[in-house]
């Protein structure tokens, strides 16, 4: 995310010079490797940031696109139509805005289109006509965090409570999609 195409968004909204300011110190204070580019992942302001940078993508696919079915959650998003040429045609149309006026670039491995029947890969769930799965990716790294967590604890490096805790919002994750199978094991594994 550029940091001068940030503040000048940010400047249509506010005028207080001050604001505006503190603003710039927040965002300059992350480094990227890369000067004036990106923003601090799991920060409260870069969540709020991010979406204020993306809501001109939001209109643009809105208005100019006319896009019937879009979502998007932070930079991560899905439009869904019933013609596949259209689709195809919007990819290097949304690939120009994203350059040109935000200085952004779709990742390659990440850009695809797919029948609904094939599910919708979106924020670690597979979502299918009438249920949502797991992504097997997010089944593993669920599981490999909570062995983490589980090796500390009966090693002394963790009170119990974190850990309930840890096992807790996982076993609430499962609750959005088709998961008690894996409710189950990670009951029986952890608890």
């Amino acid at each position: 995310m550029d940091h001068s195409i940030l503040l000048s968004i940010l400047r249509e909204y506010i005028s207080d010079k001050n604001i505006i300011n503190l603003l710039a110190e927040v965002i300059g204070s992350f480094s990227s490797g890369q000067a004036g580019v990106g923003l601090p992942l799991g920060n409260l302001t870069s969540q709020l940031l991010v979406n204020i940078y993306l809501n001109k993508f939001d209109q643009f696919v809105k208005h100019k696109l006319k896009a019937k079915y879009y979502l998007r959650y932070a930079d991560d998003f899905v439009i869904f139509a019933e013609n596949k040429q259209w689709l195809e045609a919007q990819i290097f149309t949304i690939q120009d805005f994203l350059r040109n006026k935000l200085k952004l670039q779709l990742h390659p491995d990440k850009v695809f289109i797919k029948t609904l029947s094939a599910g919708v890969d979106f924020l670690g769930v597979i979502n299918f006509t009438g249920h949502r799965v797991l992504r097997t990716k997010t089944k593993r790294r669920m599981f490999k965090k909570l062995q983490r967590k589980k090796r500390e604890l009966d090693n002394g490096l963790m009170t119990p409570e974190p850990f309930k805790q840890s096992l807790q919002s996982y076993l609430g994750t499962l609750t959005h999609c088709n998961g008690y199978k894996l409710k189950q094991q990670l009951l029986v594994k952890f608890s």
